[in-house]
């Protein structure tokens, strides 16, 4: 994280104009194009729209965007969306906040939810080759994610332990319960153990989302975590109990969009919802789609086996697990300098940051590694996979193909 506080306490707010400057149309245009052309994850997305807001379009200048980089990086949520939001609330208000999500996330939401529709149209799919291949690209995927969180939320002997410690609660208690148990134990580990140099810096502009919005959004996201799981209880209704589940999983998600995968497993497989082996298809099938991972929602509501599926599940869920990132958003802006400048908030994001490295660690083994590599051809395929990822810097799309023309080739290999 970068972009400092300064010393007198002045708010170092990213720049987010309460004047729009455009329109909402406008917005939609240019992110519908870069939907439909951001490969690579979040670091890549970042990359992407400082290329066209900051150089291109001067929508506001560099120090005010790694301000907004910081901000977003430091709240849970998927960092690149919501810098993406708060592009389009500044230049065209809430209806350009809107229009920044819609014109970045549907693109892959359609994609994925069109592949939804064939996997479940294609009798035998989970069994097939080309499917098995896309699990152990999932298998690489993670295995680079978690590979780069740790170098870069793990820098330290303490924080490792805090990850190794998330790491075995996750083992020990395979649930979503026990995943909220790890992150609230490694956020007091934080809080009490980890300590971060202070932030210096100078003041910065207002960022044009009043308090009162700012509390209200926070009231509506305290709302939902704590209502929906009441009523998913009170109601019996698996469709509440979903929704709920996906919510719960968009709410905690630190560290970097990868972390979404246990949250979403631990809610969708165990319920019977969604298949393992459909699950895992899926997220290797997200990795070859532009735009957010989050959008890995919509293949997800789509193939579920319950009252809500298809596109209409698809898009609810879509919906579901990006609210919390926007209430969140909305909520900090406000409130940026104080969430900043208070060395006890960043350490106890700091242990969480390390605690969802030990989370997804822990994902990697089950299921992503006891779901797709059952023989020393599949260990093999993934390793290969993971090589080209981190060592060769193949493109994420072209490992996916080549890991689904793999798995295809060693089923005509094994039959």
């Amino acid at each position: 994280m970068t972009s400092p506080l300064g010393e007198s306490g002045a708010a170092r707010i990213p720049t987010v104009s309460t004047t729009p400057r455009g329109s909402a149309w406008e917005v939609f245009v240019v992110f519908l194009r870069l939907g439909l052309t951001s490969f690579g994850g979040p670091v890549a997305h970042l990359g992407y729209f400082r290329t066209e807001f900051v150089e291109r379009r001067r929508w506001l200048d560099d120090r005010s965007y790694s301000d907004l980089v910081a901000l977003c990086q430091f709240l849970p949520g998927p960092a690149s969306s919501q810098v993406g939001m708060a592009l389009g609330l500044g230049r065209a208000g809430w209806w350009g906040c809107l229009a920044a999500w819609t014109g970045f996330t549907m693109p892959s939401a359609i994609a994925l939810i069109l592949f939804a529709y064939g996997a479940a149209d294609y009798r035998g799919f989970a069994d097939s080759g080309w499917v098995h291949g896309l699990k152990l690209a999932a298998v690489a995927v993670v295995a680079q994610a978690v590979w780069g969180m740790a170098r870069t939320l793990c820098p330290d002997r303490l924080r490792a332990g805090i990850a190794i410690l998330a790491a075995v609660l996750t083992f020990m208690l395979p649930s979503a319960s026990g995943q909220i148990v790890a992150i609230v134990v490694t956020g007091l580990l934080g809080r009490w153990w980890v300590r971060l140099p202070a932030f210096h810096g100078g003041p910065r502009p207002d960022c044009g989302v009043s308090r009162r919005a700012g509390l209200a959004a926070w009231a509506t996201l305290g709302l939902l975590l704590v209502g929906l799981p009441l009523w998913a209880a009170a109601s019996g209704s698996s469709t509440v109990a979903l929704v709920s589940g996906v919510v719960r999983s968009g709410a905690l998600v630190f560290g970097g969009g990868h972390v979404v995968l246990p949250l979403l497993q631990a809610t969708v497989v165990p319920s019977g919802l969604v298949d393992n082996a459909d699950f895992l298809a899926g997220y290797g099938a997200a990795q070859a789609v532009p735009g957010p991972l989050f959008s890995f929602a919509a293949y997800l509501g789509t193939v579920a086996d319950g009252p809500l599926h298809g596109g209409v599940g698809g898009l609810v869920l879509l919906v579901a697990i990006f609210v919390p990132a926007f209430l969140v958003l909305v909520g900090a802006l406000p409130y940026w300098e104080s969430l900043r400048h208070r060395s006890q908030v960043r350490s106890t994001l700091a242990g969480i940051n390390a605690g969802v490295v030990g989370i997804l660690l822990s994902a990697l083994y089950d299921p992503v590694w006891t779901s797709a590599v059952h023989s020393k051809a599949d260990f093999g395929l993934a390793l290969v996979a993971f090589g080209l990822l981190v060592y060769a810097r193949v493109s994420p799309v072209l490992v996916v193909m080549l890991a689904a023309l793999g798995g295809w080739a060693l089923a005509l290999l094994g039959s």
